[in-house]
This record gives structure tokens, C-alpha cells and sequence, in this order.
């Protein structure tokens, strides 16, 4: 009986770990905030700084020490990012605009998070100024309920357009954000759009297909096989009258033409912000603008002349060779933050500037460059952040300051192109006919289990019956 009560308790205590274990690897890619007392008492040298990481939580990234103190504590793990409490203050108003602002606070307080003064500069591209351009797009669109049009006059986008940024910036976002995301207030007026009002819209437009197209977007066949990009296009073409004008001509490469239909696609926005609750609308814009972001590498290079000089010609790996390179990325790197996607689009094009200026071995293996190297760094060079492809926020607490999640599974070898991928380079994989499934007959002859989880059991409970 007591053999008996042992071996439970074994088992138990087995099962126990294995579930232990199995929570942990679910939350790998997670997160997590240290409490950060406010009262800082002592100071750590660099050296204890410097000590890599030994868990998968993404640490803080070197932005200046100005922005962001030296954390205190050595003996503990580093937060995401160290606490930053933004300084809040009342917004001073034009008192023209006619709109109230209360209504579509959610998405206010959700673009203060992701532009916060300390980190906007750094994840601009990715998060906020995404979040920014959707809010403009709800605010436009939540305009227009008031009215019957679907765009700002002139004046009154002036002076709402002002309204915005001073709000956001009396809560703690960059005060400059117009600027960082080349933004102005004539965004609001529809510009050049020759349609305006929504009776007319409305007329043109297959408002039920935009909507049935807009109104979910999934997020993992967007960015690929579009549903929603081409049916704002669709409509943004129709309402210009470009494609009437011309007798249905490709108008690729006409300025005017091509700022026409910028244009009408911000009123298209509108009518589909309108239309949809904010954060509808805003999932969707958001996801939109992944989809837009990950396509390009936001990163400037600048002419890598030592870096050419140093590998033209190598077969071995050299160290003048590697660390020309490696400080070249390191400087890059400093820039901003990246996620995965663009990390390989930016490979690839600084690979091709090399290949162009004579470099053709594979100095990216030589060398032990990663994905993550391209991309804003934390602990010197020894730790990468690359967020996921997909549309991320920054997340603020009272005791933790900011923090996001990065894609951890970042230490892949920055791919070294190819000719065959210099004129087809795709992040989408074409589309392929799956097999059709085993009909009943044949999972009989051969036995086969019918799933996953019907092959997982029986092995799961043999392995814990042989160990007891």
C-alpha cells in the first residue's frame, strides 16, 4: 500500500512538472514587467550592465541615458523597458473645432501609448505612426456623422488638426508627431478628391462590397492575398474619375493622377471609419498598414565604402573583413526598431548593395550576421528586438513604464540574395492545391491514428506507465 501511495504521488508530481513545463514554453514570447521602485539609491557600473541576458524577456534597448537612467538594481533582471512617466498637463484648445473629443478617447489614449515621447523616434515606423494615420482616419470619419461630407473644410481641419496634436502631447506623446510621420492637417480635407459628400459616394461606390470587404480583414491573408487593399483601391478609383476620364488607360506614373487617388482613398477611409465602431476601424487600418509597412526596409544606408574595400574579393573569413561589417550594422542598427519581415527585406537590399559593388561571397555567414543585427539593440551587441510582423502597441504602466513584445525567435542568419531573387523577391508564398484528405478505407488498411492528439495520448500515457 505504501509502494502504491509512493508511485501516485510520483506520478503526480511527474504530470505536475510536465505541465509546469508546458505552461513555460507557451509563454516564451511573452512580455514581462519588473516593479521598478521610484526611490533610486545606488548607481551600476557598465560592466554589470553589460551582462547578456539569460531568459527569453526582451531587455531595454540603448536609447540615450538621458531618456532613459541607468537601471539600478544589478542583482535583478532588467524590465522591458525602464518605468517612464510621461508628464500630463491640460491640452490648450483653438475652441473651433466642433467635435467632442471624449467620444473617441479609446483610440486617443491607444495613440498617446504607442507615440510616447521617449520611444516614438524609435518605433515611428511600425507603431506609431500607423496608429496616428487610423486615428486621423476615425476622427475624419467620426466628423462626418455630424455633417454630409465625409471631409474637413479647409479651416476647420486647421484647427482640428491642432486640437489632436495638442491633446495627444498634453498626455505624454511626441509633440512632433505631424512631422515624424509627414502628416499635415490638409490630410483631413480630401484634397484633390473630386467627391466629397456621402450622398455621391454612396451613388458611385458598392458601398456593400467595400464593407463586406473592409468590415474584417483577416490578419493572415491580408498582407498577401488582399481582400480589403483592392476594394479601397476600386473605390478610390471610381469616386476620382480618373479611370472614366482616361477610357480605363493605366494612369501609372501620372503625378497628378496618382495624388488624386491618394486623396480619395483618405475619403474612402472616412466612409469606411463612419461606418464601422473605432476599434473596428482601427484593427483594420492598423492592419492595413502592416501590410504596407513590412512591404519596404526603413532603414538608410549610407555608401558602405569600407566595408567593400575590407571583403572585395574574400574566400575565408577575415577579421578586417568582419569588422568593417560589424560596425557598419552597428551603426544602422541605432536607427530604429524593425520587425522580422523587414529585418529580411533589409538584408537582402545591403546584401545587393555589396553584391553591386563587387562583393559576392556571403559575407553575412562569414561573419555570423543575424536578422536581429539589423535592428535596435539592447545590451550593446549581444541581444536584437524584432517585433512581430503583425500590428503592435506599446503598453504603458504606472510601475513598469512601457513595454512590447518582440518576435524572440530572431537568431536566424540574415539571408545572403541571390541572382533568382533579385528581380522576384517575395515574403509570400505562392499558393498550392493540399492533398485531398485519406478517405476511411485507407486510414483502415494502414491504421493510421485519425489526429494528432489521438497519436499524442496513447504515447504520452505509455511514456508515463513505463517510467512507473
Amino acid at each position: 500500500m505504501a509502494y502504491a501511495k509512493t508511485a501516485t504521488r510520483l506520478k503526480g508530481s511527474f504530470i505536475h512538472q510536465l505541465l509546469v513545463i508546458a505552461i513555460c514554453l507557451t509563454s516564451y514570447q511573452n512580455v514581462v514587467a519588473l516593479h521598478v521602485p521610484h526611490k533610486i539609491t545606488q548607481t551600476s557600473s557598465t560592466s554589470e550592465l553589460a551582462t547578456p541576458p539569460r531568459s527569453g524577456i526582451f531587455e531595454p534597448i540603448e536609447i540615450p541615458p538621458a531618456v532613459i537612467p541607468h537601471y539600478p538594481f544589478p542583482g535583478k533582471s532588467l524590465p522591458p523597458m525602464y518605468p517612464s512617466f510621461p508628464k500630463t498637463y491640460d491640452p490648450v484648445l483653438t475652441g473651433r473645432c466642433p467635435v467632442n473629443f471624449s467620444v473617441i478617447s479609446s483610440i486617443t489614449e491607444k495613440t498617446v501609448s504607442d507615440c510616447t515621447r521617449s520611444l516614438s523616434t524609435v518605433v515611428g515606423n511600425v507603431i506609431c505612426c500607423p496608429q496616428f494615420n487610423s486615428l486621423l482616419h476615425i476622427f475624419q470619419g467620426f466628423y462626418s456623422n455630424r455633417s454630409d461630407t465625409l471631409v474637413l473644410q479647409s479651416a476647420v481641419a486647421d484647427d482640428c488638426f491642432r486640437d489632436i496634436i495638442s491633446i495627444l502631447a498634453s498626455k505624454g506623446a511626441n509633440s512632433s508627431i505631424s512631422g515624424l510621420c509627414s502628416v499635415k492637417s490638409s490630410n483631413l480635407t480630401g484634397g484633390s478628391c473630386p467627391v466629397k459628400d456621402i450622398g455621391t459616394f454612396e451613388k458611385i461606390v458598392n458601398t456593400s462590397k467595400l464593407l463586406e470587404s473592409c468590415s474584417t480583414v483577416d490578419s493572415l491573408k491580408e498582407c498577401c492575398r488582399p481582400v480589403c487593399q483592392p476594394a479601397i483601391s476600386e473605390a478610390a478609383l471610381l469616386i476620382s474619375g480618373i479611370k472614366t476620364a482616361l477610357g480605363g488607360k493605366n494612369i501609372v506614373g501620372v503625378p497628378n493622377e496618382i495624388d488624386t487617388l491618394s486623396d480619395c482613398k483618405g475619403v474612402v477611409y472616412s466612409w469606411i471609419a463612419r461606418t464601422l465602431q473605432f476599434d473596428d476601424a482601427n484593427s483594420a487600418f492598423r492592419l492595413l498598414s502592416s501590410c504596407k509597412v513590412n512591404k519596404v526596409c526603413p532603414l538608410e544606408f549610407k555608401q558602405p565604402l569600407e566595408v567593400v574595400n575590407a571583403c572585395r574579393n574574400l574566400a575565408a573569413p577575415s577579421p578586417s573583413c568582419c569588422s568593417s561589417l560589424n560596425a557598419y550594422i552597428a551603426g544602422i542598427q541605432k536607427q530604429m526598431l524593425i520587425t522580422n519581415r523587414q529585418a529580411i527585406i533589409c538584408a537582402a537590399a545591403f546584401g545587393f548593395m555589396l553584391q553591386k559593388a563587387g562583393v559576392m561571397t556571403n559575407v553575412y555567414e562569414l561573419c555570423d550576421v543575424d536578422l536581429k543585427d539589423f535592428s535596435l539593440q539592447a545590451y550593446g551587441q549581444e541581444a536584437g528586438c524584432l517585433l512581430r510582423s503583425y500590428p503592435a502597441d506599446l503598453v504603458y504602466d504606472n510601475s513598469t513604464g512601457f513595454s512590447f513584445t518582440c518576435d524572440l525567435n530572431d537568431n536566424i542568419a540574415a539571408p545572403w540574395p541571390s541572382s533568382s531573387t533579385a528581380t522576384s523577391w517575395t515574403l509570400c508564398a505562392p499558393e498550392m492545391s493540399l492533398p485531398a484528405l485519406p478517405t476511411s478505407e485507407i486510414l483502415g488498411n494502414y491504421s493510421c491514428p485519425r489526429g494528432g492528439a489521438d497519436l499524442l495520448v496513447p504515447i504520452l500515457l505509455f511514456f508515463v506507465s513505463i517510467l512507473f
